[in-house]
């Protein structure tokens, strides 16, 4: 079944620690992708999924400033952040492991999301949804967001780790949605 990432009603959020102190969050408001995904079998299950690295916002405008230039996501030279699936395994009821390259300024890490699936549902337009939460750990380093001088009490200014909190609303794609209703 090939599903469509509804970017109005999807949020790709983070999170870290900043002066070692405080939690700043943010999110990425323009995410695009697709799931192709099987219930009788899900090793042929797949994702894809792409961020614009300049909707990227945190509620204060220097900080984003600073998050967009080259000291961080440099979003002149890399516009997206993108994700590619490489395995998904169920561990629960409505749980599931995803794994994945995750590329992040030009460098591609493996990480592996925990997956919450929050069901399916028709809406009063006639589309299927379909709702996930995940999230995930990264160290910040291993994608080349390296700028972070340290604090007088000891740490960084910004954390190397930095939580990823997915909350993806998919709407099943029209060509798929004809196909079953042909049926």
């Amino acid at each position: 079944m090939i599903w469509n990432i509804d970017g109005s009603n999807s949020v790709i959020g983070f999170s870290t620690k900043h002066l070692m102190v405080s939690t700043v969050k943010g999110c990425f408001s323009k995410v695009t992708g697709t799931i192709d995904w099987d219930d009788d079998d899900l090793s042929k299950s797949y994702i894809e999924a792409s961020v614009e690295s300049a909707s990227l916002t945190t509620g204060d405008k220097n900080r984003d400033t600073n998050l967009r230039s080259v000291e961080f996501f440099d979003m002149r030279h890399y516009p997206t952040l993108t994700f590619k699936s490489k395995q998904i395994r169920k561990v629960g009821p409505n749980k599931f492991r995803l794994t994945g390259g995750l590329t992040i300024k030009g460098i591609t890490r493996d990480v592996h999301f925990e997956v919450e699936y929050d069901g399916r549902a028709t809406n009063p337009f006639a589309s299927n949804s379909a709702g996930f939460r995940a999230y995930t750990m990264i160290n910040r380093k291993d994608f080349g967001l390296v700028w972070g001088p340290a604090v007088e009490a000891g740490g960084l200014t910004v954390s190397e780790q930095v939580k990823i909190e997915l909350y993806i609303k998919a709407v099943k794609a029209v060509k798929e949605a004809a196909v079953t209703a042909a049926a």
